[in-house]
């Protein structure tokens, strides 16, 4: 009797974990996956510092200027690969888009740019 008194308390500590993991819709833990457009897609002419950033597995091309950041769109990375530390003017199309955390709030805009033509480069003066 005592090991039927153990296992159905086991049982019913399990089924309340399990019962609790599942979670319900109406929390406010849903996790949004929209990205909000700003703005449509503008051509501008952008003059910054080519760098790459991220790890290893996620490598990406941003071009820095004063006081913002263009990241380059992954097909559009070979174009400014060979340029790293160097200043570039190029033209291109910026798409603008608003971050979220889960929570719904904003987590910042991101300027992308593709189809990128380089215009100008400035001759590196290395150390």
């Amino acid at each position: 009797m005592n090991n039927r008194h153990c296992f159905l308390a086991f049982f019913l500590l399990c089924s309340a974990a399990l019962l609790s993991a599942q979670g319900g819709q109406d929390s406010g833990n849903v996790v949004s996956e929209e990205t909000v457009v700003v703005e449509e897609a503008v051509v501008v002419q952008i003059t910054g510092t080519v760098r790459l950033v991220g790890s290893a597995n996620f490598p990406q091309i941003v071009i820095s200027g004063p006081g913002t950041q263009w990241y380059v769109v992954r097909e559009e990375m070979d174009k400014l690969h060979d340029l790293q530390q160097r200043t570039v003017t190029v033209e291109a199309e910026e798409t603008v888009r608003e971050l979220r955390f889960a929570n719904g709030r904003s987590a910042g805009l991101r300027r992308e740019l593709r189809n990128i033509r380089i215009i100008s480069i400035e001759e590196y003066t290395g150390p």
